[in-house]
């Protein structure tokens, strides 16, 4: 583990997301509660791509009949993309989210019915999957994401399975400039929520050396950006029981009480 791992140690922790907007966020809770201190910063920061560079691709979005999407990030740039361009959806478009919480976040956007929108139990690709399997019989799949960033598992998937699809690019991702926050501060623990996130500590910090400092990470892909960036990971979510970052490090700071 390194470092001093006695029952006092965590003192400071690390959020890779921006500060929430509301006082009421459940983090504060568990600063107070726990007497541990945060810090938001967010390791990226997304950009869209112009309709104007959209149009490049050749995609006609009305000719596909579901939507795969992975995170809130690319729900708000599908739609924002199908607006400027004045594409109206088919009502009978269905929808597959790699959460329940993704799902949701839909409501934002369309008349939210259960027969056109499905989710992973678990978070996991695989969840995904066997949900895209019940349903998959003569659609036509548009997974949108980063310019810089599919998850290749459910490219290979949708291959392997012989599904017709296309991954349109309508964001793309860039590292923020965070050396100054990590020089500043020694952080007891450090929390990720997406695999450019730990892409962004390994862009400013090429040579980072984790020493005692204990890493949480949210999905399971980031789990294996973790991983594959060499790194120890201590805090998992979702994981059964724990649904979010915050019931996590909740359960890891009261577990270190013990």
């Amino acid at each position: 583990m390194g470092g001093n791992s006695s029952a006092m140690s965590i003192k400071k922790v690390l959020i890779t997301q921006p500060r929430p907007d509301s006082d009421k966020s459940p983090y504060f809770e568990l600063a107070r509660k726990h007497s541990v201190l945060l810090e938001f910063c967010p390791f990226i920061k997304l950009e869209g791509i112009s309709a104007k560079d959209f149009r490049k691709q050749k995609i006609d979005i009305t000719q596909y009949t579901a939507v795969i999407f992975t995170s809130r990030h690319s729900i708000d740039h599908f739609f924002r993309i199908c607006e400027e361009l004045k594409i109206s959806i088919s009502q009978d478009t269905k929808y597959f989210c790699i959460t329940e919480s993704v799902a949701l976040y839909l409501q934002k956007f369309i008349l939210y019915r259960k027969r056109k929108v499905f989710y992973g139990a678990d978070g996991s690709n695989k969840s995904l999957f066997d949900v895209i399997t019940k349903h998959k019989e003569n659609e036509k799949f548009l997974y949108p994401c980063s310019e810089n960033q599919q998850d290749n598992e459910i490219v290979n998937w949708l291959k392997n399975n012989k599904c017709e699809f296309v991954t349109p690019f309508m964001y793309r991702t860039i590292s923020n400039d965070v050396k100054q926050v990590l020089t500043k501060d020694e952080f007891d623990v450090i929390c990720f929520f997406t695999p450019s996130g730990v892409r962004s500590l390994l862009e400013n910090f090429p040579k980072y050396k984790q020493n005692g400092t204990r890493i949480g990470a949210f999905g399971f892909n980031t789990f294996k950006a973790v991983e594959e960036a060499g790194l120890t990971l201590h805090i998992k979510a979702p994981a059964p029981e724990l649904p979010s970052m915050v019931a996590a490090l909740e359960k890891f700071l009261s577990d270190q009480k013990k």
